[in-house]
């Protein structure tokens, strides 16, 4: 792959929203024209997580963000770099020379309007063009991306996720927020309560939206779409501790999905996580939530 040609997107996309399509459109409009690969090179952690030692919540994993470009933006190759001491101490002027020319022979390179890179942080939009020039490769630099007044931003998404606010992130990010895994044998307890769900865990770094229950979509392997109800919590009810746990009911659905992948995509947060006094009321519930997801999705399309 490294000795093939290619139009080179970069930036460290903890997540895929709006301003990094920018990105992405304009690198493969550019790779179709010249007739290389277009690829995205981004990190596999976050550099300032790393450099700082302060968390720093990614968006999505690594396997959706990959699935998120491929999907929607048709990059063909997605490149995950260590960030490692080597990487940290490397100069702006070398990790354009030796690494994106040289070794994976990028012939043009796109990036953001507030792009930073290299050793603490020393390159810039304007002297990434100005490196292009003289190895006579191509450059674009994209200008920002604003949705309402408000420049998108993953900070501002990380916003919107942390109070549930799904709708409003979705503009943003142009899709329905999403978290994509292999079924799982859970502990069953929603089985023996009539409500089987397929279990999900976070991955390392992953931030968790709001704690609640949410109007969700399953998308099952082969592309088939189900309305699902998704927990998104501790399931207090049960005194399972302080682990986060992703639950969804497809609902109208039998079979079997345990060692398949499915996609959650979140659309509408229905309400926040409650301890209830009873499997009973908890069941009681569930039906009503199942009601609501129902409700919400005849005027929304799944």
């Amino acid at each position: 792959m490294s000795q093939q040609e290619k139009v080179i997107a970069l930036g460290f996309f903890d997540g895929v929203h709006l301003g990094h399509g920018a990105l992405l459109r304009r690198t493969v409009q550019e790779a179709k024209e010249r007739g290389v690969l277009s690829a995205l090179f981004t990190f596999d952690r976050s550099p300032k997580e790393v450099v700082t030692g302060i968390p720093c919540p990614l968006i999505n994993s690594r396997e959706d963000r990959a699935g998120l470009v491929r999907r929607l933006y048709g990059v063909e190759h997605v490149i995950f770099a260590p960030f490692n001491a080597e990487m940290m101490a490397t100069t702006w002027e070398t990790f354009v020379t030796d690494i994106l020319w040289k070794h994976l022979r990028a012939v043009h390179l796109v990036a953001g309007h507030d792009h930073r890179f290299g050793h603490r942080n020393a390159g810039t939009p304007e002297l990434l063009r100005a490196k292009c020039r003289e190895l006579g490769i191509g450059c674009d630099i994209i200008p920002k991306v604003t949705l309402d007044g408000v420049t998108v931003s993953s900070t501002h998404i990380r916003r919107l996720l942390a109070v549930g606010d799904m709708e409003t992130a979705e503009r943003f990010l142009g899709h329905p927020h999403i978290l994509t895994q292999e079924v799982r044998h859970g502990r069953q307890v929603g089985r023996t309560m009539g409500v089987p769900t397929i279990n999900m865990t976070l991955p390392p770094h992953v931030m968790s939206p709001a704690r609640g229950v949410y109007a969700t979509v399953a998308v099952l392997p082969g592309g088939r779409r189900h309305i699902a109800v998704t927990n998104v919590g501790t399931r207090p009810t049960f005194q399972n501790g302080e682990d986060i746990t992703v639950e969804s009911w497809l609902l109208d659905f039998d079979g079997d999905l345990y060692g398949q992948t499915v996609r959650i995509e979140f659309r509408h947060r229905l309400r926040g996580e409650i301890r209830f006094p009873s499997p009973d009321a908890l069941r009681a519930q569930i039906a009503a939530d199942a009601d609501a997801a129902r409700d919400w999705f005849r005027t929304h399309t799944l």
